[in-house]
């Protein structure tokens, strides 16, 4: 039985068990990222944080692409606007800032996000896909920091992303550069998780996701929002926050099945270099 399909206005959600996958639904723009998209975001992801049925979120794009970035055509109508409430250094500057309204709440999400990226990921499409815990690609997608082609700025958080998963050196390469990257170089820089055929990259975004949900829930969630912070937070403070958070962890069902599983000589619920058992 097919999962019941939620439409906003440039994007669906499909809610299949533990896993919701959100797909841009705007192929004939390659899913540019709009202002209409942005809100979309913000309405899936008020929607999923209250599911606590929902394990897992899938990211994707429709059409062979996955975000081509920024509205180019909707940025140059706005530069020929004199109205200064539209088209003013301030105006971009808000419009930005509210864009973090939801991507904050994207990356900081009590569960794992997968972005599953086929075709295009340039500018915000690539910060966008930076913003999840995975990227899993297929061979026919490309990443690219274009912000330099269009004398812009990187935003969508990617000045503070992409740094942290290649390093500064590879940083300043990719974005100074705005250069092409196929799946298979980004898999080698390490943004990539994992590559396959583009008749299959879904499946296996699903796949991948399924077997996560075997995991703990409330202590999958302490364990992303700490690592979000480690680059900014001192050994001292990392250490009390990793005390409170076992703390919280070591009573939770799950810990307490997961122990007397153990003690019991029974396998552990959640093993991932188990095999998985043929369907």
């Amino acid at each position: 039985m097919t999962a019941p399909l939620i439409e906003f206005q440039e994007a669906a959600l499909r809610i299949d068990g533990p896993v919701a996958e959100f797909s841009h639904q705007r192929p004939q723009s390659r899913n540019a990222m709009s202002m209409v998209l942005r809100d979309d975001y913000e309405r899936m992801l008020d929607h999923v944080s209250r599911r606590r049925d929902v394990r897992v979120l899938i990211i994707t794009g429709s059409g062979g692409s996955f975000c081509a970035g920024g509205d180019v055509k909707g940025m140059n109508e706005r530069l020929q606007n004199p109205d200064p409430e539209l088209n003013s250094p301030d105006a971009v500057r808000r419009r930005l800032q509210d864009s973090h309204r939801w991507l904050t709440p994207l990356r900081e999400l009590d569960m794992p996000v997968i972005a599953s990226v086929d075709g295009a990921a340039y500018g915000a499409g690539f910060g966008l896909a930076l913003q999840a815990d995975f990227v899993i690609a297929s061979t026919r997608a490309a990443f690219c920091m274009s912000f330099a082609r269009m004398g812009a700025v990187p935003d969508y958080g990617a000045l503070y992303t992409l740094p942290r998963l290649i390093g500064l050196a590879r940083a300043k390469d990719v974005m100074l550069t705005a250069r092409r990257i196929d799946a298979a170089e980004g898999q080698a820089l390490g943004f990539v998780h994992a590559v396959h055929a583009p008749e299959v990259l879904l499946a296996q975004a699903h796949a991948f996701a399924r077997k996560l949900c075997d995991g703990p829930r409330e202590a999958a969630a302490m364990t992303k929002n700490l690592l979000n912070k480690t680059f900014e937070t001192d050994y001292a403070t990392m250490c009390s926050l990793e005390a409170y958070a076992q703390g919280i962890a070591m009573h939770t069902p799950y810990h307490a099945t997961a122990a007397a599983r153990f003690s019991q000589g029974q396998p552990s619920a959640y093993d991932w270099d188990r095999p998985a058992v043929p369907s």
